[in-house]
């Protein structure tokens, strides 16, 4: 069966504190909705100080989901690594691994957007080192024995759910991401899909003597939205899926790769580009994919839109694909 993906970052352009706060109630509401038919994965990022209001805290996104839950993993694709205290971040990822029964993903990558690392006041030109300390001390901080950490001998509790780690992947598009992943032993999840890079990276595990996989992105991998009329939504909700494509495209330079990337700057660009569809369950049925990505909040969709994709998804899309 493939896997079924519920994407949400509650991006809300505009938004007041009340309209923000119904958005976020809404995608718990509906990550537990999609908990109980089956959907496998609710997916969630890390952006900070972006004016559309793009989610900054995903961890704390993530255990509000565990609450509502029982079955259902969440992914987080991807944290930012060198932004977060290493000993902190190994504390908050241990107890959602306990407080889910291992049901958290993440994803560690460095970012793309300099005026994050502005923000945190942490040297941009220095990421790559700062995440080979943070992956190396998350890595020490679970097993749970003393380590030594800048100096000092440490211990950090409590030990996680999952042995021997919750599971950790590393991110990115470059040969240094694919070095770090096969060095530490870490799966490797790519930014899109890009064999060579993977092909490179097996090579890494072998010259590290480690073992590891890669999570490759399908070389289709479109965001999805459902409705039983795709003009419609396309006329009176394009402009949201618009929103976040060039949002996203504002940040992307460069040789940053990315699954989603967009080049569209017209909602009819947009669509016929691909990386945004809106079809019927049948469509999306006949589309045959290994992982079927819907974003019901695109772009600060509306809540009532976005409660008719998921509730098509899963009572007319989820049940036909077998499994």
């Amino acid at each position: 069966m493939p896997v079924t993906v519920v994407r949400f970052n509650l991006v809300e352009p505009g938004a007041t504190s009340a309209s923000l706060s119904a958005r976020y109630r809404a995608a718990l509401e509906m990550a537990a909705y999609a908990d109980a038919r089956g959907i496998t994965t609710v997916q969630t990022e890390e952006h900070h100080g972006v004016a559309n209001n793009w989610l900054p805290s995903p961890f704390a996104f993530a255990g509000a989901v565990f609450g509502a839950t029982r079955r259902i993993a969440v992914t987080v694709s991807a944290v930012i690594g060198p932004l977060h205290d290493p000993l902190r971040l190994a504390e908050d990822i241990a107890v959602l691994d306990l407080l889910s029964g291992g049901r958290l993903v993440t994803v560690a990558g460095i970012g793309y957007r300099p005026e994050e690392y502005a923000l945190f006041d942490v040297e941009w030109k220095r990421r790559g080192r700062i995440q080979d300390e943070v992956l190396e001390t998350l890595l020490k901080a679970w097993s749970g024995e003393e380590f030594d950490y800048r100096g000092r001998t440490v211990r950090v509790t409590p030990r996680p759910y999952t042995d021997p780690h919750p599971l950790l992947l590393v991110g990115g598009s470059s040969e240094a991401a694919a070095r770090r992943a096969a060095r530490l032993g870490l799966p490797f999840f790519p930014s899109a899909h890009l064999p060579e890079l993977e092909a490179y990276y097996k090579e890494r595990l072998v010259e590290y003597g480690t073992e590891g996989w890669t999570m490759m992105p399908a070389a289709e991998t479109p965001l999805l939205h459902i409705a039983e009329d795709p003009d419609e939504v396309w006329d009176r909700h394009g402009e949201h899926f618009l929103h976040e494509a060039r949002t996203y495209a504002s940040w992307q330079s460069g040789d940053i790769r990315s699954a989603v990337r967009s080049a569209a700057t017209t909602v009819d660009e947009l669509r016929a580009e691909g990386v945004y569809r809106v079809l019927t369950p049948g469509q999306c049925v006949e589309l045959g994919l290994d992982n079927l990505v819907l974003h019901p909040l695109a772009g600060g969709m509306p809540v009532e839109e976005g409660w008719r994709s998921l509730r098509l998804f899963a009572e007319r899309v989820v049940p036909e694909l077998g499994g």
